[in-house]
């Protein structure tokens, strides 16, 4: 039998059924909980964000070898053993070691000329690199089958760094992006101090602009902290059970993202960037003073021939990435009228390919095709002027 019970009103104590009692009861109960899940929410949209909490969005779930590779440990230790062991590797110099890592899709190109455009692209970043005795890698394939299209570069710089301990810098390179100033070298000893370089705009970086900082070029030291720092970029893919999930969290902070529906590797940079605490974001120089990253459609004026200096003594832009193009494909964004990707990218090649076949004693006629080759004295452009 079901006690009834005593409530006490304005009018004094009456007598409450206990069906009553019940109900009144699970309605409390209710409001409680609802309460509590509002301050949950609350509080993770907007405490701030750890690497711990960024690990724990995951952790739950079981993962296969293939949507998590083992974790790296002790990786400076190991890196520092091997070299050791290989005493030739540890040279005078072996500090400014520079790997370039570039790639494209497994399938052929869509777009009737995308196979050449590629092949003329991989040239010239062999080209930048045996001028300055880099190695390079060129990647086909995916390293992680669910990490394709733009985040194929995350994977492919962990394994980099662990197939090359000799390496001290891996600088991954777009496809779609040109070197166009040759004879520039990266100021390595600038970031003695970095373990990861980008290009980027503090200020829009504040602002929380999608555009504040650009991943189509990035330098990463070969270290333990670079390891853990792709680890974590790498738990914001696409293989992550709760993709979907960390989408609505990241567009929560991000701005001016092109397709807020899909999270690509640059907002979870940006992300990280934005929430991480100072261990990790010490270690992050932005670069703004020369163009690591050169945005096509703003410094493809700045490729003329025998133009001078500024100055600082530099004019051209030491990458040009053609963003939006898609080379490949031919599927260029439509704000990019008729063929200008095409023509600008004709332009950037063969800017720089000037640059080589000088030392060759020949240059291109004309920047805008792929026109013979003129002979030219080998100091050229030395006195000269631009014949365009």
């Amino acid at each position: 039998m079901k006690d009834n019970k005593f409530i006490k009103s304005r009018a004094g104590l009456r007598w409450l059924p206990a069906s009553e009692s019940m109900a009144s009861t699970a309605i409390l109960l209710s409001l409680i909980s609802a309460i509590f899940t509002v301050c949950v929410i609350w509080s993770r949209q907007t405490l701030p964000v750890t690497e711990k909490s960024i690990r724990e969005e995951v952790e739950p779930h079981q993962y296969t070898a293939a949507e998590r590779p083992p974790a790296v440990v002790e990786w400076d230790k190991k890196r520092t053993e091997w070299l050791n062991r290989h005493p030739s590797f540890a040279a005078p110099g072996a500090r400014n070691r520079v790997l370039v890592l570039t790639g494209s899709q497994p399938d052929p190109c869509k777009g009737p000329a995308g196979d050449h455009l590629l092949l003329r692209l991989f040239k010239n970043k062999v080209d930048y690199c045996r001028i300055h005795g880099y190695d390079v890698f060129y990647g086909n394939a995916f390293m992680n089958p669910k990490m394709g299209s733009v985040w194929a570069k995350v994977p492919l710089l962990r394994a980099a760094m662990l197939a090359h301990p000799e390496t001290e810098w891996v600088l991954w390179m777009d496809s779609d992006a040109v070197f166009t100033d040759m004879d520039f070298k990266i100021p390595l000893d600038k970031y003695r101090d970095h373990n990861l370089v980008v290009h980027g705009w503090p200020y829009m970086i504040k602002h929380r602009s999608w555009l504040g900082v650009n991943t189509g070029i990035v330098l990463m030291r070969n270290c333990q902290w670079s390891m853990d720092f792709v680890d974590l970029w790498a738990r914001m893919g696409p293989q992550s059970p709760d993709h979907e999930r960390l989408v609505r969290r990241v567009m929560s902070r991000v701005k001016d993202v092109v397709n807020p529906r899909r999270l690509d590797e640059q907002s979870a940079r940006l992300y990280l960037l934005l929430t991480l605490d100072a261990k990790w974001t010490a270690k992050i120089y932005v670069e703004n003073e020369y163009y690591l990253h050169g945005y096509w459609g703003e410094v493809l004026g700045m490729l003329v021939e025998g133009s001078g200096g500024d100055a600082a003594g530099r004019t051209t832009p030491f990458v040009t990435h053609f963003t939006g193009c898609q080379p490949c494909s031919g599927e260029h964004n439509p704000k990019y009228a008729g063929d200008s990707c095409w023509a600008g990218m004709e332009r950037a090649l063969n800017f720089a390919d000037n640059q080589v076949l000088r030392n060759f004693g020949f240059k291109h006629k004309d920047l805008k095709t792929l026109s013979p080759l003129l002979s030219v004295p080998i100091d050229f452009p030395a006195n000269k002027t631009s014949i365009l």
